[in-house]
């Protein structure tokens, strides 16, 4: 005789039941508080975890709701008794009904909540680590960091796997400004009881390349903010911290600010905001580089113009100079000849002689003078041209090694030294797994571009 059978609906109903049967209407839980968001309709869903003594494993876990009509009410109570509002990290007394429903299976309705029990394990602990950092005097090195105004090499922290380091890959790949910008990934697991010791590892190997990396990005999309514990890790932040290249986090909450965020240089949201972050810190030094340039070229202009004006004005003025000197020279000479001619002819003879020893002296010091001003005149004009040519030089030797940098880690520049770019349909390819057997790409050399199909695929070790 065959055992009588049940239809999973059926078997779930029986649970419910012997659930409703078993357990009291209601139960003062004691758990913190993990993924705490609100829908449009007001209802407030959320997790109920419990960890180790150790607060870093997760050992019981249970959905939650707080149906609307209820959390209108609970929500400002709480934040008026505590002083803060009802989110993820907070290790709370509620007092909770047990339901199990056929289709969306275990989970504990909150009917009521004791606000004296506030503060959770993971808010206490993110306050711990920040002072403990901060009496150490480390929290803020990182944020101290400046970063280089030329910033396009950047070594990326993530799982190779995470749709969040694919957004952040093309995000900088499709910039509106063409910018280029060379990443390199240092694999790390980002979630679960590894990652912490995963990313620390990861920093210490980007920190054998030296200063070859101008920022780290350290991306992580989505996921439960329960799993956020690693970041709020002393080992992982006094790293960051003390890092001494600018460190920029994503890790995909925008709802929770983790001890890392406050150590690192700065914090996106999200990997594609870590993304912009860069693109917007190239786009002002481009800016700034156009500026510099628009500004040399303008103040070169004045200065010639201001050159010229002088040169202008010195002239009229030895001009204006020399004729009041020839006026009162003749003016002196006419005032002795009108003397000279009421007095006797001996007189008049010595003065006519006077008058033509002066007017003869009056002529050599007049070309004296001018000889005098024209070489002081040409002494300033040298003085001039010399450092409009150096203020010129310095300038145009500023712009050559601005662009001899940007000619450095342009494209066309890494084909010159022997590298080669791999593109399918006009993007470029950066990883084998974007390619497919049969597919046609095109490498581009220095001296020309070859087309291939693609037969076989192979993987790289670590990849």
């Amino acid at each position: 005789m065959m055992e009588p059978s049940f239809s999973l609906s059926e078997l779930n109903r029986q649970v419910r039941n012997a659930v409703r049967d078993a357990l009291p209407e209601a139960y003062w839980l004691r758990a913190e508080t993990s993924d705490v968001r609100v829908n449009r309709n007001g209802h407030c869903y959320l997790e109920f975890v419990e960890k180790d003594e150790e607060g870093h494993s997760i050992i019981a876990k249970a959905r939650g709701v707080i149906w609307s009509n209820i959390y209108r009410l609970l929500s400002p109570f709480f934040e008026q008794e505590t002083g803060q509002q009802f989110t993820s990290g907070l290790n709370v007394l509620v007092q909770v009904t047990v339901d199990f429903h056929e289709l969306y299976g275990f989970s504990l309705t909150v009917v009521d909540i004791d606000p004296s029990f506030t503060l959770g394990e993971i808010a206490r602990n993110r306050q711990r680590v920040l002072k403990r950092l901060e009496e150490e005097g480390v929290l803020t090195l990182n944020r101290e960091l400046q970063l280089p105004e030329l910033t396009n090499l950047i070594a990326v922290i993530s799982s190779p796997t995470a749709a969040g380091y694919e957004d952040f890959r093309d995000q900088l790949e499709n910039n509106p400004a063409g910018f280029v910008f060379y990443t390199k990934l240092f694999p790390a697991v980002m979630q679960g009881e590894r990652s912490e010791e995963s990313i620390i590892a990861a920093l210490e190997a980007i920190f054998q390349y030296g200063d070859f990396f101008h920022a780290v990005a350290i991306i992580r999309g989505g996921g439960a903010a329960s799993d956020l514990s690693c970041f709020d890790s002393y080992n992982l932040a006094s790293n960051v911290a003390q890092f001494p290249i600018p460190v920029v986090s994503g890790i995909g909450h925008e709802r929770d600010v983790t001890v890392l965020d406050v150590v690192a240089h700065t914090r996106g949201k999200t990997p594609t905001a870590v993304a912009e972050i860069f693109i917007a810190h190239l786009m002002k030094t481009a800016t700034e580089v156009e500026a510099l340039q628009e500004r040399l070229v303008s103040c070169t202009q004045a200065l010639l113009v201001r050159e010229r004006s002088d040169l202008l004005s010195l002239s009229n003025r030895l001009v204006h100079r020399s004729l009041l000197f020839l006026q009162r020279e003749t003016a002196a000479v006419q005032h002795i000849a009108t003397g000279a001619r009421h007095s006797f002819r001996q007189v008049l003879q010595k003065e006519f002689a006077y008058m033509q020893e002066a007017m003869i002296t009056s002529r050599h010091s007049a070309r004296r003078l001018l000889d005098e001003e024209r070489h002081r005149l040409m002494q300033v004009k040298r003085i001039l041209h010399h450092a409009s040519c150096e203020e010129l030089r310095d300038e145009r030797h500023f712009l050559e090694n601005v662009e001899q940098f940007v000619r450095m880690v342009s494209p066309a520049n890494v084909l010159e030294r022997g590298y080669t770019l791999t593109l399918k349909n006009g993007k470029i390819i950066t990883s084998s797994k974007q390619l497919h057997e049969g597919e046609l790409i095109e490498t581009r050399f220095r001296d020309g571009d070859v087309t291939s199909v693609v037969q076989t695929k192979g993987l790289v070790e670590g990849d």
